[in-house]
Parts: C-alpha cells; structure tokens; sequence
C-alpha cells in the first residue's frame, strides 16, 4: 500500500482496522497536539499511553482530546517503555530537541517504532546513535519531514531527477520570517537547554531538505557556516514588546538567522539561508541551476511545506530561450494526517520508513557542520561516523 493507495482508501473509508496499533506520545507539548489530532482520525489506532517530564501535564493533555483510559502514571518515559502491559507498536516522540535521541534510542532497544518529529537531532553523534539503535532492532524509524508529501513537493522532485534541468551545479534556498521568533509557546523554542538550535533545526531543515530529497541526497562535504541571533537577544523585539516578555530576550540562546555555504557530492554547490527575524520580507526564492534548464521556486511569508507560488523552468527550445510556468498543485490531502498515515502503514505493511534516517542523516550533518562552523569562523569537513 503506497501513498496514492492511501488516498484511494480516504476516499473509500477503507482501512484496515482486523490489526489495531497501541500508540503511546512522549512529550505533551503544543505539536503532540498536532500528532493526537491526526491518530484520533486514524480507525485502527488505540492511544494508550503518554509521558511528559511535567507531573500531571499528560494526563491533562489527554483529557483536553477527550481521550479515556489512557496511562499517564508515569515519571519518565523510560518507566513508560518499561511497561509491557501497554503492548506499545509505536510511539511518536513530541519533546524538546534535546530530548530526541535518547527517548529514541530508548524506544528502538524497546522493541517499539518511532515517529521522531524534526530536528532529527541537535548534533550529527546523535543522529548517528539513534541510527544504530534502529538497525539493532529492525523497527520503524521516521522523522517528521512531512512536507516532503505535497503535490508540489513531489513535483520538484520530479523535475530534478527528470533530466529536465541536465546536470544540477548550484542550489540557493533558504526561506524563514521577517519577525517570527516562536515564543507564543513559551521559552522551550529559545533555550539551549531545550532547544539547542533556533531557526536552523525549527524551520532549516525543511528548507534543506526540499531540495536535498529533490536531488538525491547527495553527501555534504565542507560547510562554511554563520549563525546570528541579533533580534532574539534584544528586549526591544517587537514581538516581545508585544506580548510584554523583555525578559525573554536573556533566556535566548539560540540562532535567529542562519547561512552557509555548503560544497556536495556530485559537485553540487548549495547557498543556504534561514530566519526566524530579520529586515528583509524573505531571504529569496529558492534556485536549482543545472546546465540545461533553472528552476525558480517562489518562497513563502512564513515556511509552511509548501511553494509560495507558481514554478518556473527557464530552458531552451529549438535554440530559444523560453520558459515554462508550473501551477500550484492544491493539496487536498492533511499533509500531518499523510505522515501519520504513511508511517503506521509501513509498521502493517513491512514497509521502509515513509521518510529515511538515513537521508535525514545528511541534512543534520549540514545542520550540525553550520554550527561546528559558526563557532570556530572557517569552514569544517564533515565525517560521517560508521554506522
């Protein structure tokens, strides 16, 4: 059952339901939110068991959905794991970017497959150990990168690997916020305890990740990276001014804006740029240059997994320049539903993960050669560990 069967099914409102899946959520913050509203839409789904490091934050949390008789009495989601009554198949980890790996690691040495939202991780060493806890196990790991299912996503994609554009030389993309720190959530975002990274893990490794999947994938080699964090760091930020919080600006420990310059596989040059504020309306549109057509992809306000306008192919035709306009598919489908989906069936089905670690492996290693890079002002090799 591939993703399109999945459609069809929607359609039908035919699933499965003779193999039910036990789900447990850790961590039961504001995008665990967005995971329980997509398993209660799901008919073979059971949510049985939650954990947040909070006492008493679970149980409110399930109690918010509507949701009865699920196990929340528990201190840390290891004592949750430790549980065998809970019969869990799988579990979506929710927590802070700094509390991915190890609640991973955790759940694959279990026995139980993970959705892991994004950032995969904060550093490349985790990403690596949570990679070798999955092979350990032969579960399914897939990390949150559902933007990759869009229409217009898929369709870039389609593009790069047509030959349409010859050979792909140089990539510039990026995206982000004029002002869109996102501290409406609190300070969890802004943290280094909790968050480790700002802009480049929230809304940088979609950006990367449109065109890194588009491509191939192809290995990172050197990162020559820069990371700033000018508006997160003043009282007088206006959105901080807004929601009276000056005070926010102290615990900001993070990027705001994030640029690198990234040499590929391939021989491949990639100009990357992220922003969670700054004094520009956007950090440009995203270009895929090959030898025989370009690429325009129009950004969006604020990144939201998709295209911020019709497409463009600039190429030749019988000697003259011209152009091709690419509309907007429109995406009928939730896009967080479609992880959802895809995700529980490739646990039915036998499936490869929906979106790889593998892959996902090489945009945290640009992500973490940008930081190795900003800190140390030169540009870094990136070395991939065994696995």
């Amino acid at each position: 059952m591939g993703l399109d069967d999945f459609k069809q099914n929607q359609e039908k409102q035919v699933i499965d339901t003779n193999r039910r899946m036990r789900v447990g959520i850790i961590g039961t913050g504001w995008i665990a939110e967005s995971h329980i509203k997509s398993y209660l839409k799901q008919p073979d789904v059971d949510i049985v068991a939650g954990a947040d490091l909070i006492p008493g934050k679970a149980k409110k949390f399930f109690e918010k959905f509507g949701v009865e008789g699920v196990k929340t009495d528990y201190a840390s989601h290891k004592e949750m794991l430790e549980d065998k009554s809970l019969n869990l198949d799988a579990v979506s980890i929710c927590t802070y970017n700094r509390q991915h790996a190890q609640p991973a690691i955790d759940c694959l040495n279990a026995g139980i497959n993970v959705l892991l939202e994004k950032p995969f991780t904060v550093t490349l060493d985790e990403a690596v150990e949570v990679i070798k806890a999955e092979k350990a196990s032969g579960k399914v790991l897939s990390i949150g990168h559902q933007p990759r299912m869009d229409a217009n996503m898929k369709m870039i994609k389609k593009i790069c690997q047509s030959g349409v554009l010859g050979k792909i030389y140089y990539i510039q993309t990026g995206g982000g916020r004029r002002r869109g720190i996102p501290t409406p959530y609190g300070t969890t975002f802004i943290e280094d305890e909790t968050a480790g990274l700002g802009a480049l893990g929230d809304i940088g490794c979609y950006s990367l990740d449109m065109v890194l999947n588009a491509v191939g994938n192809p290995k990172p080699l050197t990162v020559s990276g820069y990371k700033s964090n000018f508006f997160g760091t003043d009282p007088n930020y206006s959105n901080y001014v807004k929601t009276h919080h000056p005070e926010y600006a102290e615990k900001f420990k993070v990027d705001d804006f994030a640029a690198a310059f990234v040499r590929l596989e391939g021989d491949i040059i990639l100009d990357f740029r992220i922003s969670w504020a700054m004094n520009m309306d956007t950090a440009g549109d995203t270009l895929i240059l090959g030898t025989k057509g370009g690429l325009r992809i129009p950004s969006t306000e604020c990144w939201n997994g998709t295209v911020g306008g019709a497409m463009t192919l600039y190429h030749e035709v019988c000697g003259e320049q011209t152009q091709t306009t690419i509309p907007v598919i429109q995406t009928k489908w939730d896009l967080f539903d479609l992880k959802i989906r895809t995700f529980l069936d490739a646990i039915k089905y036998n499936r490869p993960a929906p979106v790889s670690s593998l892959e996902i492996l090489r945009n945290q290693a640009i992500i973490d050669g940008i930081a190795k890079s900003a800190a140390i002002g030169r540009e870094v090799e990136i070395d991939f560990p065994e696995i």
